[in-house]
């Protein structure tokens, strides 16, 4: 039976450690971390995601700043607010809760964050650095940067001679962990749904990122024994047990049959997901560091 990563734990023991370094960066600069957060519209999920967010940031010592725009924001105004936030040297990130409204178009709105500011990874700067192997000049993509930390945790920083899959090419989360785990010497497969035999392709991973969206889509049978399972995935599929029209959320793996043949796995909830808020945090005081002139954390 395979090893379950508790994320929470983990993000806990993130979040201590981006604690202390924001703490040492008031009292040896006097600089206090700031981020800023932003959301248009009235999505009930967005809404929660930002008041955890904006809550963590006040746990970690930072300045927490939250701009709540209404649901008919003009294109205008938001990029109007946005330039005002990186010309405030208070603050060090900016994030603007995805996604917008349909009327407003979220592309340019993210480019115009400047990318030393842009903790959610997103701005093409980043994604170019990460590309192009610097891991020291960019920021990464809060998830995959989350899902690195449990692959550290397991084999360590050095992945040389390991396999690893990612199942999903998005811009989001497949490319930039493709990227990381590259960086980290392993040989890497970036598999999708255009990708031939794609259970054999997995059987061939050491370590196995399942990142496709499709409820449950990994067997047993596609795990190498003694793997390493990240599930990243977040679907809900009906729960008749629970009762009518009840759902309840599960990932991109067949967890109870890939965990009987896996050597570590994390599950959903509780995996993967804790450590993208936790990610977004130390995101934050590695750029208050940077801007301070100071060698950035790891973590």
């Amino acid at each position: 039976m395979a090893t379950v990563i508790d994320g929470k734990e983990v993000a806990g023991s993130v979040i201590a450690a981006v604690k202390a370094a924001s703490e040492v960066l008031l009292k040896e600069n006097g600089v206090k971390t700031g981020l800023a957060v932003v959301i248009v519209g009235n999505d009930p999920a967005s809404h929660a995601y930002v008041s955890s967010k904006s809550r963590m940031a006040k746990e970690c010592g930072f300045t927490s700043v939250q701009h709540t725009l209404s649901q008919d924001t003009s294109q205008e105004e938001l990029a109007a607010l946005v330039s005002t936030l990186n010309a405030d040297p208070a603050l060090h990130g900016i994030l603007v809760q995805l996604p917008l409204p349909r009327h407003l178009n979220s592309e340019p709105i993210i480019q115009s964050i400047l990318p030393e500011k842009d903790v959610d990874g997103l701005h093409v700067v980043n994604a170019g650095k990460l590309a192009t192997g610097d891991l020291e000049g960019g920021l990464v993509s809060c998830t995959p940067a989350g899902s690195m930390v449990f692959v550290r945790r397991v084999h360590g920083d050095d992945l040389s001679g390991l396999n690893a899959v990612v199942i999903g090419r998005s811009n989001l989360f497949g490319k930039p962990m493709a990227q990381l785990l590259l960086a980290a010497n392993a040989t890497v497969t970036i598999a999708h749904s255009r990708t031939r035999d794609l259970a054999a392709v997995c059987r061939n991973a050491d370590i196995l990122v399942a990142a496709v969206g499709r409820a449950e889509m990994v067997k047993a049978d596609w795990v190498k024994p003694g793997a390493t399972v990240i599930d990243v995935g977040i679907n809900r599929i009906a729960a008749p047990e629970k009762g009518e029209g009840k759902t309840r959320m599960v990932g991109d793996v067949a967890f109870a049959e890939c965990a009987a043949v896996a050597g570590v796995i994390t599950p959903v909830p509780g995996g993967v997901g804790p450590m993208t808020i936790a990610m977004l945090m130390a995101n934050t005081v590695i750029a208050a560091y940077r801007k301070a002139g100071r060698k950035a954390p790891k973590f």
